[in-house]
C-alpha cells in the first residue's frame, strides 16, 4: 500500500477497521542499533492518517487475522496477545527487525528480494502513473508537500515512458 516500513511494523489490530475498510496509521516501530525496538508516534503530523483499505488488502488481513487466532489457540496460556499485527510465535510484538524477517521469508519462499522502501516507491509510482492526483498521492504517502512525494518516491522507468514514445510517434508521423 506504499506505507513506510516502520508504519507497517507499528500496526495494531485496533488501527484496522475491517468492517469500515479503513487503516489508521498512528504509530511506528523501528529498530535502533539492531537490538532495541522503539515504538513512537508517526514521522510527522501528516504521517498520522486514515486510509481506505483496498478490498484485496482487506481480505488478506481478514485471512491473516483468522490465522493468528488459530495460532493464539495453539499457543495456549503462553500467548501474549498484545494486539500488534506483526507478532512473534507467541503473539508478542515482533522484537526483531520485522522488515528483515519479511525479507528472509521472501528468500525462503523463492521470491525476488525487494527492499521495503522500493516497494513503497513502486506503489506510489504506480498510483501516480495511473492518474492519482498529486495532492491525493502526497496524502496517501503521509507527506505535507507534494514535492517530497514526487522527488523521492515517484520513479518512472522505461515501461512507464511508452505512452510518451507513442505520443511522440504520432507527432513525428504527422510531419
Amino acid at each position: 500500500m506504499g506505507l513506510r516500513p516502520a508504519e507497517v511494523c507499528g500496526l495494531r489490530w485496533s488501527d484496522i477497521g475491517l468492517d469500515a475498510a479503513t487503516l489508521g496509521i498512528t504509530n511506528t516501530r523501528t529498530m535502533m542499533g539492531n537490538r532495541t525496538v522503539v515504538e513512537k508516534d508517526t514521522k510527522s503530523m501528516a504521517g498520522e492518517r486514515v486510509l481506505p483499505l483496498p478490498s484485496l488488502v482487506r481480505e488478506a488481513l481478514k485471512t491473516f487475522r483468522a490465522t493468528q487466532a488459530v495460532e493464539r489457540l495453539a499457543a495456549g496460556e503462553g500467548h501474549e496477545g498484545g494486539g500488534n499485527v506483526l507478532v512473534d510465535e507467541l503473539g508478542g510484538a515482533e522484537r526483531s527487525a520485522a522488515p528483515n524477517a519479511c525479507l528472509q521469508k521472501m528468500d525462503a519462499n523463492g521470491l525476488r528480494r525487494v527492499r521495503l522502501y522500493d516497494a513503497r516507491a513502486s506503489c506510489l509510482t504506480y498510483l501516480a502513473n495511473n492518474g492519482v492526483p498529486d495532492h491525493l498521492l502526497a496524502k496517501w504517502a503521509g507527506h505535507t508537500d507534494v514535492k517530497t512525494t514526487k522527488k523521492w518516491y515517484v520513479k518512472p522507468d522505461v515501461a512507464d515512458l511508452l505512452p510518451v514514445a507513442e505520443a511522440w510517434g504520432g507527432l513525428a508521423g504527422g510531419v
